[in-house]
């Protein structure tokens, strides 16, 4: 995993930001290059979700959304009472950590594409439903026994119509809608390309984790501890609820890698809105600094392990 080029990118954008160089990606190619994996990461996923029953996926939905909502709720009281955390630092970073990352999502397929391992097509419908219940439950986490109001109506427009959340379902539509062979005059654009542009974004989230790393410093060693030994143990979940889904091993991966990712797009823009108080260099600091580089390095290879064993015993 550590010679795959696009991981390379990432490691290349680090070491320019650590070195201070004046490397800098505009923030317009940015944008566009977060547009474009968004949208085709969900037009893949549609293409794929026409070969599966919809009742079937609905039921799997509603086992992954469950356990996905145990991170945020286990994470919090490690922060606030082991960290010693402040109520609402402590619930904006376990709704990070229960939320999920898009971007290395995209690595860990790009780590089983290499590997030759298939997966189900509908790991994207997980992604996309990941995104938001942690969201809710950090700000819930935050307001409990407070007097404290949120603005729900500007917070829920925000992630449910926020770029990520409505690219990834606009393309998971499209590409449902319009079958493997009407998509096929875009493949050249969409997927051909989509690692090449996935080793720019890495190079700019590189630059961008180089300078996040100083966030760390208040909490030191115990953000840093929480922000590698709960993906490890979230991951674990994610494989053992794939064995009981009956799910590929390269799926199981997958949800052990969402299950393990932090967010760092949808998470900070609803944390800033419903939970202002926050420190966000604290939760941007572990999710983009730590868990993030600790995922596409070691996580993911870790994860594909852990599959291995578990599905050999099974």
């Amino acid at each position: 995993m550590s010679f795959e080029p696009v991981v390379l990118f990432f490691l290349l954008g680090v070491i320019a930001g650590l070195a201070r160089s004046d490397l800098k990606i505009p923030s317009a190619i940015y944008e566009a290059l977060s547009i474009y994996l968004l949208l085709a990461i969900g037009l893949k996923g549609g293409v794929k979700l026409a070969e599966y029953p919809m009742a079937t996926l609905l039921l799997t939905s509603l086992f992954v959304v469950a356990a996905g909502a145990l991170i945020p709720l286990a994470a919090f009281p490690a922060l606030r009472y082991l960290g010693r955390m402040s109520r609402a630092d402590a619930a904006s970073i376990a709704a990070h950590y229960g939320s999920v990352s898009v971007v290395t999502f995209s690595v860990a397929a790009t780590f089983l594409e290499q590997h030759a391992m298939a997966y189900e097509g509908h790991m994207i419908v997980y992604l996309v439903l990941l995104e938001f219940p942690a969201l809710i439950l950090g700000v819930l986490l935050a307001r409990f026994g407070t007097s404290e109001q949120t603005r729900w109506d500007r917070l829920l427009r925000e992630v449910f119509f926020g770029k990520s959340i409505l690219l990834l379902i606009g393309g998971l539509v499209i590409g449902y809608i319009a079958g493997p062979q009407s998509i096929a005059p875009l493949d050249k654009f969409f997927f051909d390309l989509f690692k090449g542009v996935l080793a720019f974004f890495l190079l700019e989230m590189g630059l961008v984790a180089a300078s996040r790393i100083a966030d760390l410093r208040r909490y030191g060693a115990f953000l840093v501890g929480f922000a590698v030994v709960v993906p490890i143990l979230s991951a674990l979940l994610g494989v053992f609820l794939a064995r009981m889904l009956d799910l590929s091993e390269g799926g199981a991966v997958l949800l052990a890698t969402l299950y393990a990712s932090a967010s760092y797009i949808a998470a900070p823009t609803a944390m800033r809105i419903a939970v202002p108080e926050a420190n966000p260099a604290l939760s941007i600091g572990a999710s983009l600094g730590v868990t993030f580089p600790f995922n596409i390095f070691l996580g993911i290879p870790l994860y594909w392990w852990m599959a291995e064993r578990i599905y050999a015993g099974g």
